[in-house]
């Protein structure tokens, strides 16, 4: 039997508290936390593994990002926006 490999996108939020938030981007509500980053990662693919396990119960098609990928836009905003 041959195993497909998919690709996640993931984001790593630190926190204030010590630790990282970890969202899944193609999987709404898929949220997860660790202590540190190595923790932080196995929790990410756990929560994936769960999130897809319940995409199969459910006879959800499965997403992927394959063809996407994270990226960054800085911007200068000027004083009335910025909160004071």
């Amino acid at each position: 039997m041959k195993q497909e490999k998919l690709q996640y996108n993931v984001i790593f939020r630190s926190e204030p508290e010590g630790g990282y938030t970890v969202m899944v981007p193609a999987m709404p509500g898929c949220i997860t936390y660790g202590r540190d980053l190595k923790e932080a990662r196995k929790m990410a693919a756990d929560a994936i593994h769960g999130y897809l396990l319940s995409l199969k119960k459910h006879k959800v098609s499965i997403p992927s990002d394959d063809e996407t990928f994270i990226g960054s836009v800085r911007l200068s905003l000027n004083k009335s926006l910025v909160c004071a």
